[in-house]
């Protein structure tokens, strides 16, 4: 489940950079607080996570700082030479700490999908703020960065084209690492005479339990259908916050019909280009719908639709997705990641405000 999980962190988050990013699980250990910090050389980030519902309490994932400069430096676009500088000084900005965050929110979401996937009803997961670790600078406390303790750590490598990245661990209590797999229990011994009944009989492979978890992911055309049958026209739970439509589109003159479309639906309308801050806009609203338009559908474009999905986990909005150039990869790729319609560029305002007002009615007086 975990391999699974982290897998899928690394398509996604990838997505998110417009990069290749592959996280791979490479090995794991019973260890302590005091002997992985103990060995610790480089600064690294601590994010914690909330396990909630069935099973409750906390594991954390710790990354490199220096990979958490180039990751957040990458999505915020800084130019390739002033990556490596800052890498190699370990300078960290606020931006860059906001940017980290959001590709741990990806992260979360890609755990969340497939935790709640292999433990329906069990288990919900909310990433908490990251936290700064340095050795021989920061103090070890009894409940920082993270609770004394045994742990359960699984290293991954992460994977970059053109970068030196190093390993994401993951530290799950012991306690609640048994509540996700519990020990299994030795099987009773036999009597000596069914001992002898059994000798002579074929023995039967046991069932795997990780055969679910381990088994790959459903072909895209698949998981594509599956997501299209699920979605339902109607906007999910209401958040706290102005009824709002999200608009986004770097073409000024597209977005404007965009704006017009959407503003017939009663709702107020706030837009941006796909480089938009994504929190900022949905900040104090109950975002209804977001309509993304853009050009070729490319996996840069495509990412707009996973950020609007990580802000809202829990009910994220429809999207209306449109493009002039769709291939059928990008087709599934859009709503494997939450679009709720494809429309195929240039369209007739008609159809535009037919597809609005399928996802937002308008307001009751």
């Amino acid at each position: 489940m975990l391999s699974s999980a982290l897998r899928q962190a690394g398509e996604e988050s990838g997505m998110l950079l417009g990069q290749e990013l592959a996280i791979s699980l490479s090995d794991s250990l019973t260890t302590s607080k005091t002997s992985y910090f103990g060995g610790l050389e480089d600064a690294c980030f601590v994010i914690g996570v909330e396990s909630r519902e069935a099973y409750t309490g906390q594991f954390f994932l710790l990354f490199s700082l220096r990979d958490a400069i180039v990751m957040s430096s990458i999505l915020l676009g800084i130019p390739p030479a002033r990556i490596q500088e800052k890498k190699r000084l370990c300078i960290i900005e606020n931006d860059d700490i906001d940017a980290f965050a959001e590709i741990a929110n990806m992260i979360n979401g890609a755990f969340n999908t497939v935790f709640q996937g292999s433990l329906p009803n069990k288990v919900h997961l909310k990433l908490l703020s990251p936290k700064k670790f340095v050795p021989d600078v920061d103090e070890l406390s009894e409940t920082e960065p993270l609770p004394e303790g045994d742990y359960l750590m699984f290293r991954s490598k992460l994977e970059m084209p053109g970068q030196e990245l190093n390993y994401l661990d993951v530290l799950i209590p012991v306690e609640l690492g048994n509540q996700f797999d519990p020990p299994s229990e030795e099987p009773p011994a036999l009597p000596a005479e069914e001992e002898g009944e059994e000798e002579g009989e074929e023995a039967k492979p046991a069932a795997d339990v990780s055969d679910e978890a381990a088994a790959p992911l459903e072909p895209q055309a698949k998981a594509a259908e599956k997501v299209a049958a699920a979605a339902s026209p109607e906007a999910g739970p209401a958040e706290d916050g102005v009824n709002s439509v999200v608009v986004l589109g770097d073409d000024h003159e597209e977005r404007s019909q965009m704006v017009a479309a959407a503003g017939l639906s009663g709702y107020q309308v706030v837009e941006g280009t796909l480089n938009a801050d994504i929190k900022d806009l949905f900040a104090g609203r109950n975002v209804r719908l977001v309509l993304i338009g853009s050009h070729d559908a490319n996996d840069h474009e495509l990412a707009v639709c996973i950020k609007v999905n990580a802000i809202r986990q829990d009910s994220p909005p429809p999207i209306i997705m449109s493009a002039q150039r769709w291939t059928r990869t990008a087709v599934l790729k859009a709503l494997k990641y939450g679009a709720r319609e494809i429309i195929i560029k240039p369209c007739s305002q008609e159809e535009l405000i037919a597809k609005v007002r399928r996802f937002c009615k308008p307001p009751v007086e």
